[in-house]
């Protein structure tokens, strides 16, 4: 999984005061914590975290302190309600010993069987979340629908990968081929021969 850094400055907790100078300098107030790491409030620059939020991409997130480096996950994003900006980021601390849970995105490659016969494919999910270990995470879940037929699905639960586990339902639509006013025609027009 591709890594994306961020410079962390470090914060010290203050009233609603010196959180709003906080935002007005172009910086985002956040939080790392978790995996038996110790709390760390700290600053990042918005510009910056748009960047990440702009990629459909999934990312490990260094956090680059004036002292060290530390590996983390978005695990909660606050916005404002109005303009939509980040307000706030908690970041949850990557382990080496345990396995991370992210959001991957899906890359949909192939034909369908289904599409050929007049079909229209739907996508109803763009990621699916998975856990790993940071080495063993995938840039993307790639699901091949070459063999998707007519009016059938393919379900998170379908989808297997090496050392990879399925944290989304099973149920999960991933995606479908739906029938057609096209390939209800050529279905009567196969069955009038």
């Amino acid at each position: 999984m591709q890594i994306f850094t961020l410079n962390a400055s470090p914060r010290t907790l203050g009233n609603k005061q010196s959180v709003k100078q906080i935002r007005r300098a172009g910086m985002v107030p956040a939080i790392v914590y978790g995996n038996g790491t110790e709390n760390i409030n700290f600053n990042v620059e918005l510009k910056e975290l748009k960047k990440l939020l702009a990629s459909p991409k999934s990312f490990l997130i260094n956090l680059k302190f004036e002292d060290r480096e530390q590996l983390a996950t978005v695990h909660d994003m606050q916005f404002h309600p109005l303009s939509d900006e980040p307000i706030h980021v908690d970041f949850l601390a990557v382990s080496d010993s345990k396995p991370v849970v992210i959001a991957v995105p899906v890359t949909i490659t192939g034909n369908s069987e289904g599409v050929k016969q007049g079909g229209k494919l739907v996508v109803n999910v763009r990621k699916l979340k998975v856990s790993a270990m940071k080495e063993n995470l995938p840039d993307e879940l790639v699901v091949d629908i070459t063999k998707l037929g007519l009016g059938k699905t393919i379900n998170a639960g379908d989808l297997h990968y090496d050392n990879v586990q399925m944290v989304s339902p099973k149920g999960t639509i991933v995606c479908a081929v739906k029938a057609t006013r096209a390939s209800a025609t050529a279905e009567a027009t196969e069955e009038a021969k």
